[in-house]
C-alpha cells in the first residue's frame, strides 16, 4: 500500500533548511578561512546528495548509463548556473 504522506520528501525539506542555516551560521561565525570553507564544502556535498537523491530522484532507474547520463547533466546546469551568474556579476558592472 503507498502511502499518501511523503514522508521522506518532508525530512529532506527540513533537512535542507538545517543544511542552509548551517552555512548562514558559518557566515556569522568568526571561523578561520580553512574551518569555514571545510564546513562549507561538506554541507554543499550533503546538500547537493540530498537534491539529487530525495527530490530529483536520481536513484529510481535502474539503469547506471541513465543515473550517470543525469548526474553530468545536473552538475552541468549547476555550473552553468553558478559560473553564469558569476559572469553577470562581475561583467555587468563593468
Amino acid at each position: 500500500m503507498k502511502k499518501l504522506f511523503p514522508t521522506h520528501h518532508v525530512m529532506g525539506y527540513v533537512f535542507s533548511l538545517i543544511l542552509s542555516v548551517v552555512a548562514v551560521a558559518v557566515v556569522f561565525w568568526d571561523l578561520s578561512m580553512a574551518v569555514g570553507m571545510t564546513i562549507l564544502v561538506i554541507a554543499a556535498v550533503i546538500q547537493m546528495s540530498l537534491q539529487l537523491f530525495l527530490f530529483m530522484h536520481i536513484g529510481e532507474n535502474g539503469s547506471k548509463t541513465a543515473l550517470y547520463t543525469n548526474i553530468v547533466y545536473a552538475l552541468f546546469v549547476g555550473l552553468v548556473t553558478v559560473f553564469g551568474t558569476l559572469f553577470t556579476m562581475i561583467w555587468g558592472y563593468q
